[in-house]
């Protein structure tokens, strides 16, 4: 087949369009700026754009089909082409759907979690040599692309985001998936800039249930009453496993499972990483791998990219970075550190990146979200609300969002980094949370101070 992506350079888009080059493939693409790690990943497999821009010459009855990313606009000059000529356009979502027509589909759902708990059942494929195709939204140790296409595996593994498809197709991407086996971890309103209400948002949970395939299987977790109900009221004709939490201790900073065969040491903590790990030990039940297999192999997982990362550490201190910027994912990172450290001070610093956490209506929600660390930090910048057409957001709004005692709050990326730089990290947790970048901060030259 030949396929041309527009917008080949995003995460998850340049990753599909790797898979599919190594399914045999003819790829072509076209973006109008391409960063790092896709521009080298692209060089290397001779996808790469020529020039970045937009070129309706290369939209041509010879193509079989469009993957259209979200990053183009609706008036995207080949977009326009494609449909002039009456090409078949996919977005991501449905071009995942259409590969996996003929294998057991697992969809991993929910405002958080969704990504570790993909990337945990896919370490513990991976441990015991069992081959599935897969996409995620995080680089994974010891995997070459977040999506892998086989013409002969058995099992799909999909991270079932609930943003939208694309640009001509507002339907969030779990809706397409049309799973065998799904997981919900929780839900809490995200993504306001799309789901203006709660009720909205939480519709498109009810829709991902009713579209689990008749006789297949649910695993939800119980201790989300709102989700609960949601499960118990729904008259799908599916399976549902419900689960909370696996038992596990913590000591001298170390998370162990409590298991029937002993107790496993693990690399990851946090409450949120035990409830994460018992959803994932129930689909991967389901998918064939048994209990002590499970725990056999979830030993030596490290974590997935970007969520509670550890950068450097030495006796007495830590650096950790983590995606965390919606307000309940904000609360649980911050919790999981200072309980795996409580006799160290934490220092959390939370960037204000997104639509939502700079809505100023929505900012009410991160109340007590940093109540845990002994010092926070907000930073945000004022350029960054302006981009994005909302409300200025000032810095009383924000201390009297989190109600936070001696919360501090930077605007200019300068004085928070100079900030930084000045601090005593002896016997110190530094927590920092953002899907950004803080301005331009050099976190490597940060971690220089935790060896």
């Amino acid at each position: 087949m030949n396929i041309h992506f527009i917008a080949i350079g995003g995460s998850a888009m340049h990753n599909l369009a790797l898979a599919l080059h190594h399914k045999g493939y003819s790829i072509t693409g076209s973006d109008d700026t391409i960063h790092e790690p896709s521009k080298s990943r692209l060089a290397a497999k001779g996808l790469l754009p020529k020039k970045m821009g937009w070129f309706p010459e290369k939209i041509t009855q010879n193509l079989d089909a469009i993957v259209l990313g979200m990053h183009a606009k609706e008036n995207n000059p080949e977009l326009i082409k494609a449909q002039e000529l009456g090409l078949k356009i996919y977005s991501y979502p449905e071009f995942l759907y259409e590969q996996s027509k003929d294998k057991t589909r697992v969809v991993i759902g929910g405002s958080h979690g969704k990504t570790t708990i993909t990337s945990m059942i896919l370490h513990v494929m991976n441990y015991h040599n069992i081959e599935v195709d897969y996409m995620v939204g995080a680089q994974l140790e010891g995997f070459d692309t977040m999506v892998h296409l086989t013409s002969d595996n058995e099992f799909i593994v999909l991270e079932g985001d609930e943003y939208l498809s694309s640009p001509i197709d507002r339907r969030p991407k779990f809706h397409l998936y049309k799973p065998h086996i799904a997981l919900i971890s929780g839900i809490a309103w995200d993504h306001i800039n799309v789901f203006p209400t709660f009720e909205n948002y939480i519709k498109q949970f009810t829709i991902f249930i009713d579209s689990i395939l008749h006789g297949g299987m649910l695993v939800y977790f119980s201790r989300d009453s709102l989700l609960k109900e949601m499960v118990e009221k729904s008259k799908n004709a599916i399976k549902k496993y419900a689960y909370s939490s696996i038992p596990h201790t913590i000591e001298n900073g170390i998370t162990y499972v409590l298991s029937d065969v002993g107790r496993i040491p693990l690399q990851i903590f946090g409450k949120h990483n035990m409830q994460n790990l018992a959803g994932a030990q129930w689909i991967c039940q389901l998918m064939g791998v048994d209990k002590n297999d499970f725990l056999e192999a979830i030993g030596s997982f490290g974590g997935a990219s970007k969520r509670l990362e550890k950068l450097a550490e030495n006796s007495s201190s830590v650096l950790f970075k983590d995606f965390a910027h919606s307000p309940s994912k904000v609360q649980a990172t911050v919790n999981a550190v200072k309980s795996q450290y409580p006799e160290r001070k934490l220092l959390a610093c939370l960037e204000l990146h997104t639509y939502s956490s700079l809505n100023a209506e929505f900012l009410k929600d991160y109340r007590q979200t940093l109540d845990q660390a002994d010092q926070a930090v907000v930073f945000y910048s004022p350029h960054a609300v302006s981009i994005k057409g909302l409300d200025e957001v000032t810095e009383k709004q924000i201390k009297d969002a989190f109600q936070k005692e001696n919360l501090i709050v930077f605007t200019n990326p300068k004085n928070f980094q100079e900030y930084l730089f000045k601090q005593d990290f002896n016997n110190t947790s530094l927590l920092m949370m953002s899907s950004g970048n803080y301005g331009g901060l050099d976190l490597s030259k940060l971690a220089l101070h935790f060896r």
